[in-house]
Formats: structure tokens, sequence, C-alpha cells
């Protein structure tokens, strides 16, 4: 049996923490940044934990963690 493949894309933009929930980054950080307010800036550091929804679609396209 040949072994599945992860998804590139899913690969290089999500990671799951020790207790399997999915991490993504915050959206709208690439650029852009002076039409932002300093609030807006501060609050998309970091990461995000995804909605159990979303993350059940990203699982699929990771077979092995």
């Amino acid at each position: 049996m040949p072994k599945m493949k992860t998804k590139s894309s899913v690969k290089k933009r999500f990671r799951l923490t020790a207790t399997g929930k999915v991490r993504r980054q915050q959206a709208g950080k690439q650029h852009g940044m002076i039409k932002r307010t300093t609030k807006q800036i501060r609050e998309h550091r970091g990461s995000k934990i995804m909605s159990a929804a979303d993350a059940k679609i990203i699982k699929k396209f990771m077979p092995y963690g």
C-alpha cells in the first residue's frame, strides 16, 4: 500500500498543537500595514486556533498529523 501524501499547501500553512488542534497564522498581515490602525496590527500578532469545523477539513489533508 503506498503512503498517503500530505497536501503541500496545508504543510506550509498549518501546524497541529499537542492536543490535536490546528494552529494557523492570522490573516491580513502580509502588506498594507499603513492603512491599518496600530490596534489592528497589534491584535493580528501571533497565531490563532482554527474553529472545529474548519480544522476538520484541514486534518483530512494531513493524514499523518
